[in-house]
This record gives C-alpha cells, structure tokens and sequence, in this order.
C-alpha cells in the first residue's frame, strides 16, 4: 500500500477532499472519495473514483473542467491547486513544443469549441502530439451536446486515473 494511501485513510474529512481534490478538481467527487475510506489499494482508489465520478451531474463534471487550463495554455480560468497546475503542465508537454501553426489552430480550435458548447476542451492529453490532439478536437466538434459531454466526462475519467496514480506514487 502506498504510503501517501495509508496517511490519506487517517486524515480527517475535510483534510482529505483537500488532498484528494487536484486529483479531479470536483469537490463532490473528492467528498464522495473521503467517504469510500479507507481504501486498501491502487485498484480500490481507481474503482471508487469511477464509481464516484459515474454517480455526479453534469454540473460537478463542469466544475471538474473549469479546473483545467485550455489545451495549449497553462492557466486554468478557475483558479486551480498547484498541483493540479503541474500536473496539467506535464500531461501537455507536447502542446507545448509544437510548432507555431499547430498552436494557433489549437487556439482557434478552443475558441470554436467554447462558442459551441460553452465550456473548455477537455481531453486526456498524456501521450499525444499536438496534431493528434488537434484532430481530436476537430472531430469533437462535431458532437452534439450531449454526446460531447459524455465524451468530455470519460476524457475527465482517464485524466483521474493518471493523476491519482502519480498522487498515490508521487
């Protein structure tokens, strides 16, 4: 068991939806976590976060994406913990040694993308260039609202495990 794991299962509510929150950025998801505890393993971690995430609204999704930074930039528009910061800035490392023309289209693409569904692009972003992510986002246009919320939502989801795992093994 992790030690970070071992601590977190001690910790008093409140201290651990703090700790757990850069983890998603949705304070009932975190709230909903502290209350699985103790959790005796990664896999119980991982388990209880998809649970959780799955039970939410779509208003806690949106709170959870408001807690990122648009693809590209480094600054989420709600002000974020600073973990969550670095570890935004790692999973979009690619973005940002891509060309100048990939950035501005993703720049572009992010505006169209907030002018059609009212909310910043989300994306699990570890792993891909910047073109892929561009192609993503093209494609994602042309969602419809409610899929493209649930694709936004399980986009959130992979994100989480990532984050919790680099949390739990820091």
């Amino acid at each position: 068991m992790s030690g970070v794991l071992v601590r977190w299962n001690r910790l008093r509510p409140e201290e651990a939806v703090r700790e757990i929150l850069p983890c998603c950025g949705s304070t009932n998801w975190a709230a909903g976590m502290a209350s699985k505890r103790p959790l005796p393993n990664e896999a119980s971690v991982i388990a209880a976060s998809d649970v959780t995430w799955q039970s939410l609204g779509a208003s806690d999704w949106l709170e959870a994406f408001q807690s990122h930074p648009r693809i590209g930039e480094s600054r989420a528009e709600r002000a974020a913990p600073a973990q969550f910061s670095a570890w935004s800035a790692q999973e979009q490392q690619k973005v940002s040694t891509a060309d100048d023309a990939i950035k501005l289209a993703l720049a572009q693409g992010n505006r169209d993308y907030e002018q059609k569904f009212g909310r910043i692009f989300i994306v699990c972003a570890t792993g891909k260039s910047a073109s892929e992510i561009l192609e993503i986002l093209r494609r994602r246009l042309q969602n419809d609202e409610a899929a493209e919320l649930r694709q936004a939502a399980e986009e959130q989801r992979q994100i989480m495990h990532i984050r919790l795992k680099k949390w739990l093994w820091g």
